[in-house]
């Protein structure tokens, strides 16, 4: 009977440490394509073309976000670019974790692709320089309102961080991340390369 009972407080430890390495506070998984049905897109002023993708939320979209500097833009305002959008903060291991990999695909894409680094905390300007020298960060870094934040959150179904959202030069949705864990990475970044090099 103790064999049990120390099997079983050693299984309980070892699922909070493993749950911890995906990400800060919750499970995670990982979703990439999200389809919808009989959604559209615009390009160039055309006539809408048929799109797999579901556009990105109009709360997303259109929220402002501020730069570190003071000044804001929209995610709308990105339209033509791919955006991946990251949510993170300084004290998340597993975003510091994942951070070599964005690190790594806007170096790789910096042409087409936008890294934004959504902070989801109060850390002061200074703190989040600081972080961001330390790990050689070379994309956006901003803070997202709790308005938008919320609406992520609704979008990716998980209360913790990180979380990334991939959206296409259309503003259409094309993945959801959530965690950190090496094969969520490496899926996220498959397809950084795949919406990438769309023509």
């Amino acid at each position: 009977m103790k064999v049990l009972f120390t099997n079983l407080a050693l299984f309980v430890v070892l699922s909070i440490v493993f749950s911890n390495l995906s990400g800060c506070g919750g499970t995670a998984s990982s979703e990439g394509d999200p389809k919808a049905s009989n959604s559209t897109s615009t390009k160039s002023g055309d006539a809408p073309v048929k799109s797999d993708f579901p556009p990105i939320a109009a709360a997303v979209a259109n929220s402002d976000l501020k730069n570190l500097d003071g000044t804001t833009f929209k995610v709308a305002d990105k339209k033509g670019k791919v955006v991946l959008l990251n949510m993170w903060a300084t004290w998340c291991g597993p975003c510091r974790a994942e951070m070599p990999a964005l690190v790594r695909m806007q170096d790789e894409h910096r042409d087409s692709l936008e890294i934004i680094g959504l902070n989801t905390d109060d850390e002061t300007v200074a703190d989040i320089n600081e972080f961001a020298a330390d790990l050689k960060l070379n994309y956006t870094l901003v803070w997202a309102d709790t308005a938008m934040q919320a609406a992520l959150l609704k979008i990716s179904n998980f209360g913790g961080i990180p979380q990334s959202f991939l959206i296409d030069r259309d503003g259409n949705l094309r993945g959801v991340f959530r965690g950190a864990n090496p094969a969520d990475i490496k899926k996220m970044e498959e397809l950084v390369s795949k919406v990438v090099n769309e023509q």
